[in-house]
């Protein structure tokens, strides 16, 4: 089954040149099934970039899901095309008012997270949306700088500082072998990390509701969930294409900031070469687990969330 989204989204066009099954809103209404109500909160620079990262993994199952868009009312985008967020986006702050209900929350990483999280300037907004995701959303899946938002807002779990910025591909390991999660994984696999700041393991396994699934020695925690499955927090980008990490580097670069190379990225570690994709299956399998947790677990009517 397709991800429904508007056929005007620019990742329509991008999607189904990749084979990827989406279908427009008049084609969805004419089939007799519900889908999984699924909001994508994205708070990142690239926008339409994201937009096509996630909806090709959500678009990688046999489930049809509706999706939405979220943006922060309290921000001023600078980096998306003209009109494109008034046009495909809904306030966040409207479906709190609204008190609208859905199967699944995506949050994403941010450009922010070296500072505090107070002085975002959307904090206090995304606050009440992960509040009201509590009673309104089955599972939430958070991104990131969204995982380390997520678990401050919920358990009081700050962020620290690395000495440089966590850069490239990394292999992780599987804590939880039979999680729904993980059905399929490997014992090893590999995801990207772009990331300044960690969370501590220490503070994090002395809340006895959250359960470390993944980690590494190198790379720190880097899924935790919580609630049985209904929070999940993420701090990697098993979203994120063959060219992200490339391009986050030659956008330092040109920036004369302090970056290294990504590490086991580019063949023999020359930017000159094109990387190799590692961890494009595990991405996609981690998506269609979560969707088809959600849509076992989920409420048939989700006014009995």
């Amino acid at each position: 089954m397709p991800i429904k989204i508007s056929r005007d989204l620019p990742a329509f066009h991008a999607l189904q040149e990749e084979r990827v099954f989406v279908m427009t809103g008049e084609k969805a209404e004419s089939q007799d099934i519900r889908p999984l109500r699924i909001a994508i909160v994205n708070l990142m620079p690239t926008t339409v970039d994201t937009e096509i990262q996630l909806l090709r993994l959500l678009g990688n199952s046999p489930l049809q899901a509706d999706i939405s868009f979220l943006r922060m009312g309290s921000h001023v985008s600078k980096n998306a095309p003209p009109g494109h967020l008034e046009k495909f986006y809904v306030s966040a702050q409207d479906i709190m008012k609204e008190g609208l209900r859905y199967d699944g929350f995506v949050i994403t990483g941010a450009p922010v997270e070296t500072l505090p999280f107070e002085e975002v300037d959307y904090w206090d907004e995304l606050s009440r949306l992960i509040d009201y995701s509590q009673d309104n959303v089955w599972s939430t899946l958070c991104i990131c700088w969204g995982a380390q938002a997520g678990l401050y807002r919920r358990y009081g779990i700050q962020k620290t500082p690395l000495e440089k910025k966590l850069f490239g591909i990394f292999p992780h390991g599987v804590n939880e072998r039979y999680s729904p999660l993980f059905r399929g994984f490997d014992d090893e696999f590999l995801a990207p990390q772009s990331r300044h700041t960690t969370v501590d393991r220490e503070a994090i396994a002395s809340h006895r509701e959250l359960s470390i699934q993944s980690e590494t020695e190198e790379t720190g925690v880097f899924i935790v969930t919580a609630r049985e499955g209904r929070e999940i927090y993420v701090t990697g980008h098993l979203e994120y294409d063959p060219l992200t990490l490339d391009k986050e580097y030659r956008r330092d670069l040109d920036r004369k900031l302090p970056i290294e190379i990504p590490r086991n990225y580019y063949p023999d570690d020359d930017p000159a070469q094109a990387p190799v994709v590692r961890w494009r299956a595990h991405a996609h399998l981690f998506f269609s687990n979560w969707l088809n947790f959600v849509y076992q677990e989920t409420p048939y009517d989700l006014t009995k969330l």
